[in-house]
């Protein structure tokens, strides 16, 4: 199967200090990748460097015309904001099918959603409508900055089933950044352990061994294996 990224020495500095060095993996087509790691360990810098939005040196190498959808980390948009769901969605230019075709996607089939505010919907329901947005143009990666956070438990089930169910459905590639363990084990087929250099990478089976969990995150890591489906 071939690579749809391949990421070699990737190095990004900002003002002097290296947040992401010498960074290097690949990600076949058909997989996904869950990046795990603390806070101010890079990973949401190396989604948006993986995106262009931020200067590196080293390689990334995309394939060719791929399609890239990316669900920035949780905003909270204020709630007296005058911007409805549907004027978020035309932003995109796009017809009133496309918009009812990818909230159907996500599980909205209640289209009322359409006329109400951005700022005052649930943190849940707003995930949906950003995983919907970055649907829109059918990419063949999806790259997610934790989208559970915030989240009740109930409701990152929802999202963690609503994710395995694009996947399936649209054969995507994802990239997925998560604090949470059981979902690597859940959901990845290959996991890179990010400090601002790669502490571990491959199957999470192989590479979250308790030694590189503590040098990860420091002191003593419980490590609770989940099934892989």
């Amino acid at each position: 199967m071939q690579n749809i990224l391949e990421v070699k020495n990737l190095t990004v500095n900002f003002n002097n200090e290296k947040v992401i060095d010498n960074l290097s993996f690949n990600l076949k087509k058909g997989e996904n990748l869950v990046v795990v790691g603390p806070n101010g360990a890079g990973k949401t810098v190396l989604l948006r460097t993986l995106i262009g939005m931020i200067p590196f040196e080293g390689e990334i190498k995309w394939e060719k015309d791929v399609k890239i959808g990316y669900v920035p980390q949780k905003i909270l948009p204020e709630k007296n904001i005058p911007l409805s769901i549907e004027e978020f969605f035309n932003f995109k230019k796009i017809d009133s099918n496309q918009i009812v075709k990818a909230l159907k996607s996500v599980g909205i089939n209640d289209l009322s959603v359409l006329k109400k505010k951005i700022g005052v919907i649930s943190s849940g329901q707003l995930q949906r409508i950003l995983i919907a947005w970055s649907l829109i143009g059918n990419p063949e990666i999806l790259l997610f900055d934790e989208p559970l956070s915030g989240i009740d438990i109930e409701g990152e089930e929802t999202i963690y089933n609503l994710l395995s169910r694009i996947e399936k459905e649209r054969d995507l590639t994802i990239i997925l950044i998560t604090h949470d363990l059981s979902v690597v084990y859940k959901f990845a087929d290959s996991v890179l352990c990010l400090n601002k250099e790669s502490i571990c990478y491959g199957p999470p089976q192989e590479a979250l061994t308790p030694e590189r969990l503590s040098q990860l995150y420091g002191g003593e890591i419980k490590l609770y294996k989940h099934d892989h489906h």
